[in-house]
């Protein structure tokens, strides 16, 4: 059993022990808390030069690993927050993702880009942002969001390995999350989602920690006789729509729970891809995802911001027939209550 934290980590050093080009920089990847402990110690076990500090530079520090893959190298560069990859959006949207397409393929940016989302009281308006969707919009990057401790392994591993530039989305509130791990090295495959849970009456999709609400969902659904099939999509850009519809044309309702805002979100983009295709007309859908207001401060607005197991689980209720009401109560997820604010 592995923490996604350490999940991430045991997958960083599995690379930079195979591949001397691999370095790890960012701000904080040296301290004592290694960003969540996604980095822990690997100034000490390779040294400064593979594992740094960087200043408060995004776009600067974001050209640096761009250069560095041009010439061979293969930086993974982690973000605290999301929030901050608006700052170098030119080096990862004109400069990354469009070198080998603007070279013939002659060059490559072999670069990996982690990024950490999502809710916790305190952080605020700049600080709580999940703006994936920028980045699906993209031809040449590759976007994925891993939930589990083992999708997080392997998600590192592929992205490291691949030419190509690619965006890691994790969430704050999963790296104390335990899962089991196998030892070895292994890769994910892009552009497949996962099945997690098999259900007939509706179908719940989630991205990162909103997986963790549908799976929550499902479980409250139960006790009213629905049975729900859950789906984490873990690779945003290229996107499984395919395994979406599937699930849906079997269970003939579907709900996206987006991580963030539901206009021009990854839920926006299956329910239209839905529309065009032959079940449109045959699926009821729903999408949810942040309220179309700026990311609140407090805990009681969060509550009311982000999805839950409930909201989930009562628009699922609706497309089933049925009254929110019968829902009973759910506990507040572990991590939220252990969660304790930024500082």
């Amino acid at each position: 059993m592995l923490s996604y934290g350490a999940a991430l980590l045991e997958a960083i050093e599995q690379e930079m022990e195979r591949d001397q080009s691999v370095f790890v920089m960012g701000q904080g990847v040296d301290d004592q808390k290694g960003q969540y402990g996604s980095t822990l110690g690997l100034h000490k076990k390779f040294g400064a030069a593979r594992n740094f500090d960087t200043p408060i530079a995004e776009d600067a520090m974001t050209g640096i690993a761009v250069g560095a893959a041009l010439a061979g190298m293969r930086p993974v560069h982690v973000h605290q927050r999301m929030d901050f990859l608006m700052l170098c959006m030119n080096q990862l949207v004109n400069m990354a993702a469009k070198y080998s397409y603007m070279s013939a393929g002659q060059v490559s940016v072999p670069m990996v880009v982690r990024a950490s989302i999502g809710r916790s009281w305190g952080q605020g308006p700049q600080h709580s942002q999940a703006p994936y969707p920028f980045f699906m919009h993209v031809p040449g990057l590759k976007v994925l969001a891993p939930t589990t401790p083992h999708d997080a392994k392997g998600s590192l591993i592929a992205a490291i390995r691949d030419d190509t530039p690619v965006l890691i989305v994790e969430h704050r509130l999963l790296y104390g999350n335990q899962g089991i791990v196998p030892a070895t090295e292994f890769e994910i495959e892009f552009g497949k989602a996962r099945i997690l849970r098999k259900g007939s009456h509706v179908t719940l999709v989630g991205v990162s920690y909103t997986v963790v609400d549908c799976l929550r969902a499902a479980s409250m659904l139960a006790s009213c006789g629905i049975d729900a099939e859950v789906i984490d999509l873990l690779s945003l850009a290229p996107l499984d729509s395919a395994a979406v519809l599937e699930s849906a044309a079997r269970t003939g309702r579907l709900v996206v729970v987006d991580n963030s805002w539901v206009t021009c979100g990854a839920g926006a983009e299956l329910l239209a891809r839905l529309q065009e295709s032959p079940l449109g007309e045959h699926v009821r859908a729903k999408r949810l995802g942040y309220a179309p207001v700026t990311c609140p401060t407090t805990r009681p607005l969060e509550d009311i911001f982000y999805p839950s197991p409930r909201s989930v689980a009562v628009e699922a209720m609706k497309l089933c027939g049925r009254d929110p009401a019968d829902l009973g109560e759910l506990a507040v997820a572990r991590e939220i209550e252990e969660f304790k604010g930024p500082f």
